[in-house]
């Protein structure tokens, strides 16, 4: 299966390094970057067939538990997987009652990385 990732967050070197692990995941065919929520939510309307989204929770402008609200408030979105990535694990809960489907805490390891990507696809 050719995913398609949309990658969520404010800052570039994290993007960068989350861009590298996923070049080298097989599956993985097409990255998408947005530095916030806003720009996400503009960038899922241009962007079609995103099969999995990585997300950060702490970013200006519209944070990710905020861009959670939104993209769940719409049911064409139900299918594709949310995975939160941050170093705070006590917005777990926040998380998942706001729709993410699952948690990687930063740094993020490959391997950790393609077990979740494996999980949801």
């Amino acid at each position: 299966m050719a995913l398609k990732v949309l990658l969520i967050d404010d800052d570039f070197i994290n993007r960068k390094l989350l861009q590298t692990l996923l070049k080298k995941h097989e599956n993985v065919k097409d990255i998408v970057e947005a530095e916030n929520g806003s720009d996400a939510l503009n960038k899922l309307k241009t962007e079609s067939g995103i099969n999995l989204i990585l997300l950060d929770i702490m970013m200006p402008v519209l944070d990710g538990i905020e861009f959670l609200k939104i993209f769940r408030s719409d049911m064409v979105n139900a299918h594709i997987p949310v995975i939160v990535l941050s170093t705070d694990d006590t917005r777990k809960t926040e998380v998942f009652n706001n729709g993410g489907n699952d948690f990687l805490r930063k740094p993020i390891k490959e391997e950790d990385l393609f077990r979740k990507i494996a999980q949801w696809t």
